[in-house]
């Protein structure tokens, strides 16, 4: 069981580490050169979360099946699950969208001699950077969920 945990805890820090720090390759003063290699970075970190965010919940789930913690309906539990998947739905859902139509025109060769971004690429490149700040407010809360375990609502 030990080792399971070791995996959850593992795959977690892992998992969800990079959604830290996309903020600082979406930065506002960046050249259109040093945004796409922000851009080619962030797609790589990006796979993180994707692999160690559903690690973290399968492996967690087990843990819950597994052992004695009492009924699933606890605030720390359900909370955390409907927390995970509000983000993982703005994740997918709507920074993952964004940056697909910030990338294409990064990386469309019409615009390689470009060095202004056009506004609706600016806007776009705001509303993932204001996405990322409340995934990782939810990723937070999470983590507080997991960590203080408040007492069971039902």
């Amino acid at each position: 069981m030990s080792f399971l945990i070791l995996i959850h805890v593992l795959s977690a820090v892992i998992g969800v580490g990079p959604i830290f720090f996309i903020h600082i390759l979406l930065r506002k003063e960046q050249s259109v050169q040093e945004l796409r290699f922000s851009m080619k970075i962030a797609k790589k970190l990006l796979l993180f979360p994707k692999i160690g965010g559903l690690t973290a919940v399968l492996t967690g789930l087990l843990i819950i099946l597994l052992n004695d913690y009492g009924t699933f309906f606890q605030l720390w539990l359900v909370g955390s699950l409907v927390l995970y998947l509000i983000a993982q739905v703005i994740l997918l859902g709507f920074i993952a969208p964004r940056q697909k139509k910030i990338a294409s025109w990064l990386f469309d060769p019409n615009n390689n001699n470009e060095i202004k971004l056009p506004f609706e690429i600016i806007l776009m490149r705001s509303q993932v950077n204001l996405l990322f700040y409340i995934s990782t407010t939810l990723i937070l809360f999470i983590f507080v969920l997991m960590i203080l375990k408040p007492l069971v609502f039902v």
